[in-house]
């Protein structure tokens, strides 16, 4: 079995590490499908239930963007401890005082400064990943790691409170996310291993300040990078979106919800969202390395979710309450959310000798997706409805679209106009050794080195 996994690229010393991504993640992925949903139906607004999740995710940015050079600089394990720790303190301080107070501004506090905690985690850990995996298997192995995160977050963490909460109520599902977070964060102090570098030995306090704000004022300097930035915001917008507005859509009459799913069907439902990138996840990224980065992008992740963003709305009011059709466009979007697995390889690229910058924008666009999803429905819904926001959602997908014609990497092996040369070595060779052959297919030296550089393909 380990065998299986080092043909992916992934060293013995890191396997428990993508491990315990997966169960940590299905911890803070215990809540995701339903807390819209509980809000309401404590009393409160639907704008404040989205409202919720829109300043999380703004925190989750935060987080996000500070992960990378915070575990560079500090550890990387140290820095998982740390966001995990806070992730299960701040989560007590959430069910135990926040939600029974039924005060918003103390829920919204509480579960705002939560959002800094799983960032922290798993980008840390994808720092460890670019130094211990060989630059030629990181894409491969970068592919697994985000299977690990949605095997957490989506096909767990959607599934088991879908089948808990029948028994035990919404509260009390709550807190079965806490046994989860543990184990993983337990797990990542035992088994994950230290930095072979940290960058800040040698590094004055203004020089570590300097290194964390580089990753947000390359998206100032370098066009191109905030262009991926862009479409890396649009990219999650339904993963983040929909499990606020759809449960309040298909499960309550509010604001002109339908009522036609119980909300464990609903979250059976969506999970399939996830079950289809545990496969999807590994195959875009093969299949970008040897078909090209930026034309799958645009038509299998942002065409594709441009559909199926609206095609969530109209299912149900053309066909009723019909799952299979509803589970057919899960699959579809999950297919479509996972085909911009080369937008970090093409960010690092552009960004010349700053690939710490460039991974530490992407972290934070990473981030304001959790927030730029929810935060349209939180500002939309009260104005144009369910179906307003998902046609919003669909144009910002058409807008990626036109983005990603303004970007054309020097892919190893392939020529300007993004097609394979011919006699190109494959890049998906067992060896190191293989980036260089593809170099010489065509590629500069100075795209060589970044390409190589370790943090060359981190999704």
């Amino acid at each position: 079995m380990i065998r299986f996994f080092e043909k992916f690229g992934i060293p013995r010393m890191l396997l428990l590490g993508f491990l315990a991504v997966a169960i940590f993640m299905t911890g803070d992925g215990f809540e995701l499908t339903f807390l819209s949903k509980y809000m309401v139906d404590q009393g409160f607004a639907s704008s404040q239930a989205s409202l919720l999740v829109t300043v999380y995710g703004l925190f989750a940015a935060l987080g996000g963007w500070t992960a990378g050079v915070l575990a560079e600089m500090f550890g990387a394990r140290r820095i998982m401890m740390f966001g995990a720790c806070w992730w299960i303190g701040v989560h007590l301080v959430f069910l135990g005082l926040a939600l029974p107070s039924g005060i918003y501004p103390f829920i919204l506090t509480v579960y705002a400064v939560r959002g800094l905690g799983y960032p922290l985690f798993i980008y840390s850990f994808v720092v460890l990943m670019a130094q211990y995996i060989d630059p030629a298997r990181l894409a491969s192995a970068t592919g697994f790691f985000w299977t690990c995160f949605s095997l957490g977050i989506g096909v767990f963490g959607a599934y088991l409170p879908s089948f808990i909460m029948p028994y035990v109520g919404e509260y009390r599902t709550f807190w079965f996310a806490l046994p989860f977070s543990i184990v993983g964060t337990i797990m990542c102090f035992l088994f994950v291993p230290k930095n072979k570098v940290l960058k800040s030995q040698g590094l004055s306090r203004r020089e570590q300040l300097a290194e964390l704000a580089e990753g947000a004022t390359i998206l100032v300097t370098n066009r191109k990078i905030l262009i991926c930035a862009v479409i890396r915001i649009i990219n999650n917008l339904l993963l983040y979106g929909f499990p606020v507005i759809m449960p309040l859509y298909l499960c309550t009459t509010r604001d002109g919800g339908i009522n036609i799913f119980k909300t464990e069907e609903w979250m059976r439902i969506w999970g399939f969202v996830f079950v289809v990138t545990l496969i999807f996840n590994t195959f875009w990224g093969w299949f970008m390395d040897r078909f090209g980065w930026v034309w799958p992008m645009r038509w299998f992740g942002c065409a594709v979710l441009a559909v199926g963003s609206v095609a969530f709305y109209y299912i149900p009011q053309w066909f009723g309450a019909n799952a299979v059709m509803m589970i057919v466009d899960s699959i579809i979007v999950g297919i479509g959310t996972c085909a911009f697995s080369s937008l970090p390889t093409i960010m690092t690229l552009y960004a010349g000798g700053k690939q710490g910058a460039a991974l530490s924008a992407y972290n934070l666009a990473a981030g304001l997706t959790t927030f730029a999803g929810p935060g349209i429905a939180t500002i939309l819904l009260p104005l144009v409805g369910y179906e307003g926001v998902c046609w919003t959602y669909a144009a910002l997908y058409v807008l990626a679209f036109a983005l990603t014609l303004c970007i054309r990497p020097k892919q190893p092996g392939f020529d300007e106009r993004g097609r394979r040369i011919k006699g190109a070595a494959s890049t998906d060779s067992a060896d190191a050794g293989a980036v260089g052959v593809t170099a010489t297919a065509g590629m500069p030296p100075v795209e060589v080195t970044v390409a190589t550089n370790r943090s060359a393909a981190l999704a």
